[in-house]
């Protein structure tokens, strides 16, 4: 395989969390423990993966505000390896997530978008020799619709994770090579809302390449004319999910910049994934490319 090169355009938050017993109700106030800060957001999440698991040359184009928090998030960027075009939007708080983990395992999350939401489509730098742009949804839509349509008229395979879940022009959705989504996100856009088989619901959305996340039950990789290929999870002592699909979307994209097969791509995507699960944090959780290549030969034998 060859050198991965590729542009993440997305998000980036900061994730302040903290744990309680359980998840307050409508007006109720619950003592929490400790607050952690953690760096997040979609987008940068999955440049981190891609550079440090997937060992790709990651540029990322990202929206920051002019307040503390920038530079806790440029941070990782940069500790990553990651060649940062960061848009600076004045007079704006940085991106920010509010999350309550429950002693239980569930969640509240409330997210303040602030600078991700300026980031335009006259932002996007050159391609350069990037193969694949990767997205999210925490941009806004008209920007995401403008790089995939200037990725497909460079030559640039487009790579969407449709996340936070929400309905997609028929216009955005040729122009995507790969779509990524979970089960949830997938029956929103077929709408399909209980139907059973994922592959009628692959179907249906009419992109040629669907990649459906299944949690503790791995992935499904879909492609038209083609059989499904089913990816099982690698089983690990969870410690915490977050982040972990962004771990699977960053390292399967930059496998495929890196000239991998889509099966091959999957499994390595799954086990870093997997990985992810074992350490707190999304992007601290993130395993190193050496991390992911000893767990993948110690399953091998």
């Amino acid at each position: 395989m060859g050198n991965a090169n590729m542009l993440v355009a997305g998000s980036a938050n900061l994730d302040f969390v903290v744990r309680a017993a359980h998840v307050p109700a409508p007006g109720e106030t619950v003592l929490g423990r400790e607050l952690a800060l953690f760096p997040g957001g979609k987008g940068a999440n999955q440049a981190v993966a891609a550079a440090r698991a997937g060992g790709a040359d990651v540029r990322m184009l990202v929206a920051l505000g002019d307040d503390a928090f920038a530079a806790q998030l440029e941070a990782p960027l940069r500790d990553a390896g990651i060649d940062a075009s960061i848009v600076r939007i004045a007079g704006s708080a940085s991106g920010s997530a509010f999350i309550c983990i429950a002693d239980d395992g569930e969640n509240s999350i409330t997210v303040a978008p602030g600078a991700n939401l300026h980031l335009a489509p006259e932002h996007l730098p050159a391609f350069g020799i990037a193969s694949h742009l990767l997205m999210q949804l925490e941009i806004p839509l008209a920007s995401v619709q403008a790089y995939a349509r200037a990725a497909r008229a460079a030559g640039v395979k487009v790579v969407l994770n449709a996340a936070p879940a929400q309905s997609l022009p028929r216009e955005l959705l040729d122009s995507i090579d790969v779509l990524i989504v979970n089960e949830g996100e997938l029956a929103a856009l077929a709408g399909t809302h209980g139907e059973a088989d994922l592959s009628v619901q692959c179907e249906a959305v009419g992109v040629a390449c669907v990649v459906v996340t299944l949690g503790a039950r791995g992935a499904l990789l879909w492609r038209r004319d083609q059989s499904a290929i089913e990816q099982p999870a690698f089983p690990v002592d969870v410690v915490d999910t977050t982040g972990a699909g962004d771990v699977f979307c960053g390292v399967f994209t930059a496998e495929l910049a890196a000239g991998a097969k889509p099966e091959v791509a999957m499994h390595h995507a799954a086990a870093a994934s997997a990985l992810a699960c074992t350490k707190l944090g999304a992007q601290s959780g993130t395993p190193t490319r050496a991390e992911l290549e000893r767990f993948l030969a110690d399953r091998a034998q």
